[in-house]
């Protein structure tokens, strides 16, 4: 006999129901299923008795792409139904997809998702038809409240339809022609018995005609005519070198509904439940029904008459759109009409497919909440997991963190074992794996911070996480590090969020992670635009390579290797960099963590000192640099020289940068003193007595300023003065009062009675009298 085909419509009561009566009427020898082909030797785990939904979990990682998809299943899923009936039935059952590692499945995270997008174009036609707003409720129109008589027919016509307007795409061709291979296999070794093949309904016209032919079975990786001894087509093997497998995870009904993201099949899981337990008519009652309770519960009023009034206009569009029985969208509508008196500014979400969006109204929310349900799926605990939850069972269990989902942990980090606590909390957090979060610790690398406090949150999920994470790796520290190094990888090399991975690699402990993250940190940080922003994290990762004590990472490969690239990476940016006037801080920090790395870690860099001290003396006499950067790089030079004559006089710089006006000195000194404090002060001896120079030749300028230039430019000024702390502010009260010989306390210059800006426009006001005074001679003689 040949072969049955069943198009479905993934997670529709409609289509089980029927698979459910074709598998008893047929009684075939065997039953093939659009399923990842490699779970065929597993699908006793999927018959051990759990709680749906489920869903097959697949992962794949090579050195060029890592991907994940989710096959789910739930009562009323096609696919389900089939396993289950066609084992009752003596059928033998096959997967026949291609595993969900394979090219085809690219850039796809659920096996499942239906090709609507494609057929777009048909299904908005049958919706003009049929007078329905969406894709979901012309389905709900056509075959979940229609009697089942004839359903199989119409599922043909409708899958013939709209397969007729859309082309595959490179990746359902390959799939089709693979499935086609084990339809073949099927038929030739079922004799005189029927085969049946329950697949999407996008894929069930070429299927059938790929099946009645020789055409596909060459066609692409897929079509290979390779065999396994059993006779079934052999299932592809991952790639020597690659990681990859399927395993069983929980899923819910939030992660099936359209409503929250969910992109394949039918919407408002909970209620389809309902109809597939009772059918529509009483599932539109407990529709009804769950609705008010949500809208009591959260004290939304909603009285006797709202429920009768909904009851009506329900059932009065019911009998309007010709539906033999409620469905969805009759009760939504109804519900929608009696208990929403104001004006919506957007339309029901039912009308379209996609998550809600921010601002819908609160009965809105609570309804589609109600056909969502809330039940979360549950694994037999005979289910085979990775051997990561088997570890991270056993380093909670020897660290004494297994103190259930009530405990909380305050850790001290000086502490050998609880900085271990510390590493195995951070390396779950990582992962992604719900039950705890941090509630006070360092923020940064040389945050002086040494204890942290690890409270309870929500553990949904956890199981389904732990499993996921399986992916990354065997063992914790592991799988960390693989989450570490994609992260670095899918980055786009933002600072903000390599700082973040950086800071999370020393949280996780370095003694687990792969030369890959390392590589990876240090390529990334090669490729960040922003001087500023990788100054930060130069100067994190010098501060942990100098100075940690506490997360063992002092003078360790990781920073040793960001230090390196970072450090050549700025030197780069500051040479090309150019601006509007103005300082910019965050690069001035950079240019000092630049000198830092110079100076307390050369044998980390690749960039010689006497190279950057060059680099830093071009950039100085730089007419097209920012004034600010030009005063940093000038710094720079004299930090970084190794001889005391170095070309570059201080006073003379100022002298020089003086002629550009007051705003663009005072740049040039904050980046100058952002450097070179001792320059002004004396402190240190780069320049030996030129440093009182400085002060005499500011001075000098100050003074000769004209008033209106000097307020012009005493913003600037007092901006740059703003880096001295208050002892250097002191000695250079000191030194103004002594070239002026006066004798007294330095702290008069420092500590005025009011704001010298206000000040200054006091002495301005006074100058504008006396000028007025003295205009109509009214002046008085001294």
């Amino acid at each position: 006999m040949s072969a049955v085909f069943l198009g479905v419509r993934h997670h529709s009561p409609a289509c089980a129901r029927l698979v459910e009566r074709t598998v008893e009427e047929l009684r075939p020898a065997h039953v093939l299923i659009e399923g990842p082909a490699e779970m065929n030797a597993r699908l006793d785990e999927l018959l051990l008795g759990h709680e749906l939904p489920v869903a097959v979990f697949s992962h794949y990682r090579d050195e060029e792409r890592a991907a994940t998809s989710w096959a789910p299943l739930c009562d009323y899923s096609p696919e389900w139904v089939a396993l289950r009936a066609g084992r009752a039935a003596g059928a033998e059952v096959r997967f026949i997809d291609l595993p969900a590692w394979h090219p085809a499945f690219a850039e796809r995270t659920n096996r499942y998702a239906d090709a609507e997008v494609r057929y777009a174009d048909a299904t908005e036609r049958l919706c003009r038809h049929f007078a329905v707003d969406s894709s979901d409720a012309l389905w709900d129109r056509l075959f979940e409240v229609e009697p089942d008589d004839g359903l199989a027919e119409r599922l043909d016509a409708y899958f013939v339809l709209v397969r007729g307007d859309a082309r595959a795409d490179a990746g359902d061709r390959a799939r089709e022609a693979y499935m086609a291979q084990w339809v073949r296999a099927a038929v030739a070794m079922a004799g005189d018995r029927p085969v049946l093949v329950v697949t999407g309904g996008f894929h069930q016209p070429a299927l059938r005609a790929l099946a009645d032919s020789r055409e596909g079975a060459g066609a692409g990786e897929g079509g290979r005519r390779e065999r396994d001894a059993d006779g079934w087509p052999r299932v592809p093997a991952p790639p020597a070198g690659a990681m990859a497998g399927s395993f069983l995870v929980p899923y819910s009904f939030r992660q099936l509904d359209a409503f929250a993201g969910y992109q394949s099949g039918m919407p408002s899981p909970g209620y389809y439940q309902q109809v597939w337990e009772s059918g529509p008519a009483r599932a539109a009652d407990g529709l009804l029904r769950a609705v008010v309770e949500r809208l009591r519960e959260r004290r939304f009023p909603v009285s006797t008459a709202d429920l009768i009034a909904a009851r009506g206009l329900a059932q009065g569009l019911t009998a309007l759109r010709g539906h033999p029985y409620p469905a969805r969208i009759d009760v939504l509508d109804g519900l929608a009409g009696a208990l929403i008196t104001d004006d919506l500014d957007r339309p029901l979400p039912w009308t379209s497919r996609g998550p809600l969006t921010a601002g819908s109204h609160p009965a809105v929310v609570e309804m589609v909440a109600a056909c969502g349900g809330d039940r979360t799926g549950r694994l037999h605990p005979g289910t085979p997991v990775p051997p990561l939850v088997h570890d991270v069972a056993a380093q909670l269990a020897g660290l004494a963190l297994d103190g259930g989902p009530e405990a909380s942990y305050r850790l001290d980090l000086t502490d050998a074992a609880d900085l271990e606590r510390s590493r195995v909390f951070h390396r779950l957090r990582v992962l992604g794996i719900p039950g705890h979060g941090r509630t006070a610790g360092p923020e940064h690398g040389i945050d002086p911070v040494f204890t942290e406090r690890w409270d309870p949150q929500s553990a949904s999920g956890r199981e389904s996480a732990l499993v996921e994470a399986g992916a990354y790796g065997a063992t914790l520290a592991a799988a960390a590090a693989v989450a570490l190094t994609e992260r670095t990888r899918n980055g786009a090399a933002e600072a903000d969020a390599l700082a973040r991975t950086l800071f999370d690699a020393v949280l996780c402990g370095t003694d687990g992670l792969s030369e890959h993250l390392l590589g990876e940190l240090a390529a990334r940080v090669g490729e960040l635009k922003i001087a500023g922003s990788l100054g930060e994290i130069l100067s994190t990762a010098l501060g942990l390579w100098r100075h940690d004590r506490v997360f063992g990472v002092a003078h360790g490969p990781l920073l040793a290797a960001v230090i390196d690239g970072a450090t050549g990476r700025l030197l780069w940016l500051l040479e090309g960099a150019r601006g509007a006037p103005g300082v910019d801080f965050a690069r001035l920090r950079a240019v000092v963590a630049v000198r830092d790395a110079v100076l307390h870690a050369p044998q980390l860099l690749s960039v010689p000192r006497a190279a950057a001290a060059a680099i830093a003396w071009r950039i100085s006499g730089d007419r097209e640099a920012p004034m600010d950067l030009r005063g940093a790089a000038f710094g720079l030079h004299r930090a970084l020289a190794q001889v005391p004559e170095a070309p570059g006089d201080p006073a003379g710089a100022v002298r020089a940068v003086a002629t550009a006006g007051t705003d663009a000195l005072g740049d040039w000194l904050a980046g100058l003193f952002a450097l070179a404090r001792d320059e002004v002060t004396g402190a240190v001896g780069n320049g030996g007595g030129g440093a009182e120079s400085v002060i005499d030749v500011l001075d000098s300028l100050v003074c000769a300023l004209p008033d209106d230039a000097f307020l012009s430019g005493l913003p600037a000024l007092r901006q740059a003065f703003a880096f001295f702390p208050p002892r250097e502010r002191d000695r250079i009260a000191g030194r103004l009062l002594e070239r002026r010989g006066v004798r007294g306390s330095s702290r008069s210059l420092l500590r005025t009675t009011a704001d010298p800006l206000l000040i200054a426009r006091a002495r301005d006001l006074e100058e504008s009298v006396s000028r007025l005074l003295a205009r109509y001679e009214l002046g008085t003689t001294p």
